[in-house]
């Protein structure tokens, strides 16, 4: 769903998070003068041959209209992909140097970046930088810490979910018995971080949790915000980066201890679009652009997948819903920026394609399922074979979208362009819904998936009118709205 509320909302449930940085000792701070710049370097995640990590530089003397930060590795490690500044690495020696955008450093500034790194055994964070050749005393996060509780070694705990893969035209698990996705989406982390109020909307314990299970879904569609994953400086610190992926991890833990697939999807991401139905004129993530940007998408997938990488019980939903269809009036030209981006006509920003997307995840030795969506806000497969990326482990499936007021929502549309994809690869409905706060809609749109053995998830599991939403509840003890029990009670027929 495109359309999400952007009114401020009360935070109901924040990350807990237990600081484990180490300090490099300064010198009495009473008497001693402020450091002429400081930086804060933190691992935000680990995985067996890799790690991301995050910088934030702080000038503390004269304003400068460029800026370049050095610094050593101990161990060997090497930047492989990096944001927000260009990159680079002569042996153990590391730079990282402003773009044409962030170079402006005014006094008391700060500006924060971050990178994907491969590593072959120990990861000791460096303790000496440099900017613009001028020492900087640090703050620094220990990744090695045993204390830490938010280790992202560990991509979850034992559930029942299902590990996945494609077969064929079909989602197999393990044993190779066929299986259906089938359940809701838990909108909130797309939004509440980069409005400032929080990282998810209602609650998101167990109980909330189980609630959705008691509906007999078998899985959760959580929708992501790029530039809270990655910890960009437009997002408060208390809603970006570790704090965000923490969270992330603890709802993907308990929807797993639920028997429930967990569904990782990139919903708002950065890019300046205000042509045709734009949702917002904003760069930043705040509402849904027509493609991924290649500035940051690529590592965030890149990030997302080496956190779950060893987990083949999480899929993954490259982008929520693309629509290049309404910047240009060439249809041939808006599929070709789907799967292969650059740049686009009518998209001022450089795109990340569908291709793109999914090297970034395989690069990671990933195997997860992934799942991409066509045009028109996913509601469009019509080209979608022609322009499938190509995918080394074999695991990609068709995400589409359908609301009773989109073009294709009808059974003839669905025949003439749905079935032939569903025919050669898994087809998953992301999101269906309706606004008309009934479920005449979804019920036939659950026959038509029912009748061919494909999945469908209903939006959404939050408490909003569902005339603007649209919601499946009014309260998350799983109370349904008149539009939600339609698909309560069919999740309950179908699974029980």
């Amino acid at each position: 769903m495109r359309h999400l509320p952007r009114h401020a909302l009360q935070a109901t449930l924040l990350a807990c998070v237990v600081s484990t940085a180490t300090l490099v000792p300064l010198t009495d701070a009473a008497s001693a003068a402020a450091p002429a710049c400081s930086v804060e370097y933190s691992v935000t995640g680990q995985w067996g041959s890799g790690f991301q990590a995050a910088v934030k530089v702080t000038n503390n003397g004269a304003a400068k209209d460029g800026w370049s930060l050095s610094f050593a590795f101990a161990d060997g490690q090497k930047v492989t992909q990096g944001w927000a500044a260009k990159w680079s690495q002569a042996g153990t020696a590391v730079t990282a140097t402003n773009e044409s955008w962030n170079g402006a450093l005014p006094s008391g500034g700060s500006v924060s970046a971050g990178f994907i790194g491969s590593r072959s055994g120990a990861n000791t964070v460096p303790t000496a930088f440099k900017l613009n050749g001028t020492t900087c005393n640090t703050d620094i996060t220990d990744p090695t810490d045993p204390t830490d509780p938010t280790d992202p070694t560990d991509p979850g705990g034992e559930g029942e979910a299902p590990a996945l893969k494609v077969s064929g035209n079909k989602l197999v698990d393990g044993s190779g018995a066929t299986r259906r996705i089938l359940g809701v989406n838990r909108s909130g982390a797309e939004f509440m971080c980069v409005q400032g109020h929080g990282i998810f909307d209602g609650p998101v314990d167990d109980a909330s949790v189980a609630a959705i299970a008691d509906w007999k879904a078998n899985a959760v569609r959580i929708p992501l915000n790029e530039e809270c994953w990655l910890g960009l400086d437009n997002i408060k610190p208390e809603y970006a980066g570790l704090n965000y992926q923490s969270a992330i991890k603890e709802l993907v833990t308990k929807v797993k201890a639920h028997g429930m697939t967990p569904i990782l999807e990139m919903h708002w991401s950065y890019g300046q679009y205000t042509g045709n139905s734009a949702g917002c004129s904003d760069i930043h993530a705040t509402c849904q652009k027509p493609m991924p940007d290649a500035r940051y998408a690529p590592g965030f997938w890149s990030s997302v997948a080496s956190t779950y990488k060893d987990d083949p019980t999480v899929v993954f939903d490259l982008f929520n819903e693309p629509y290049p269809d309404r910047a240009t009036s060439n249809l041939s030209a808006a599929w070709a920026c789907w799967k292969d981006g650059g740049s686009c006509p009518g998209i001022g920003y450089e795109v990340a394609g569908m291709q793109d997307l999914v090297d970034s995840v395989r690069a990671t030795g990933a195997k997860n399922v992934i799942l991409a969506g066509g045009l028109a806000y996913s509601n469009d497969l019509g080209q979608w074979l022609a322009h499938r990326p190509s995918d080394p482990a074999g695991n990609l499936a068709a995400a589409w979208h359908v609301y009773n007021f989109n073009t294709c929502s009808t059974e003839s549309c669905w025949d003439s362009t749905l079935a032939p994809v569903a025919a050669q690869v898994p087809l998953v409905a992301g999101e269906i819904g309706e606004n008309t706060c009934s479920h005449a809609f979804v019920d036939r749109v659950m026959k038509w998936f029912d009748d061919r053995k494909l999945s469908y998830l209903g939006w959404t599991w939050n408490t909003w009118d569902c005339s603007s939403g649209p919601s499946l509840i009014s309260s998350y003890d799983g109370t349904p709205t008149a539009f939600g029990i339609g698909l309560r009670d069919h999740l309950r027929t179908v699974n029980g």
